[in-house]
């Protein structure tokens, strides 16, 4: 038997949704008060249509978060954000984290750095548990520059793969970026590329990994969150 025909512009509107990226609900008021501020002054000048809608898509496209392939491998901790390496070498846990009983010491260290044309939302390194999120408010300096992840604003969340390895994913405000939404509490169970947070507009995200582990991108590689390796684990 033939397969029965679809309607053409019910095929059409499923075509839309796969090519389109979901958003990031966090987006959801930024978007509106975009759109109801360019529709107002369409209303008042009585012209600027498009660029009402241009806007509006514009800063709806920031907030997008497109699905990803996670490479399915055990040990490795993948791209928790979308951007550039800005920064590669050991660091100490923050210390919010530390309070909390995240061990302390130096560990290697892989910070990305996020542009305004980046994807913002981020994603979970590995599979775990949260054991804790912490805030900690600070100043917003360029978020690219190394004294970034000291000075700024910023989230941390520590997370316990499955081997029992500690990591942590640091959502680090920047120079435009004033608001980190954070959907992580202690006690999630989280699988490696699912979106957990999100940045607006422009910042750094840094990711402290297991002492030992082996990092595999260099400074200024661009990277894909949830989709490419930034580091070997190695053996718990």
């Amino acid at each position: 038997m033939p397969a029965p025909r679809r309607n053409p512009v019910l095929h059409a509107l499923d075509l839309v949704r796969e090519t389109l990226p979901p958003l990031h609900p966090g987006g959801a008021p930024v978007i509106g008060a975009v759109a109801a501020g360019a529709l107002a002054v369409r209303a008042v000048r009585g012209r600027g249509t498009l660029g009402a809608v241009l806007t509006t898509g514009a800063v709806a496209a920031f907030f997008r978060a497109p699905h990803r392939a996670t490479p399915q491998r055990a040990d490795i901790a993948v791209a928790p954000a979308d951007g550039t390496v800005s920064v590669i070498g050991d660091a100490e846990a923050p210390p919010e984290l530390v309070a909390k009983g995240f061990p302390s010491g130096p560990r290697p260290r892989v910070s990305t750095f996020l542009s305004v044309y980046d994807v913002h939302v981020q994603r979970m390194p590995a599979d775990g548990q949260v054991l804790a999120v912490e805030h900690r408010p600070g100043t917003f300096v360029s978020a690219d520059l190394p004294e970034a992840s000291e000075a700024n604003s910023r989230t941390a969340v520590w997370l316990r793969d499955t081997a029992g390895r500690d990591l942590a994913v640091v959502q680090i405000a920047g120079l435009v970026a004033r608001r980190i939404v954070c959907d992580a509490a202690p006690g999630d169970e989280v699988r490696a590329g699912e979106t957990y947070g999100l940045i607006r507009f422009g910042s750094r995200v840094d990711l402290l990994l297991p002492p030992g582990a082996e990092i595999g991108v260099h400074v200024g590689q661009r990277t894909v969150g949830a989709e490419t390796v930034l580091a070997e684990l190695g053996k718990p």
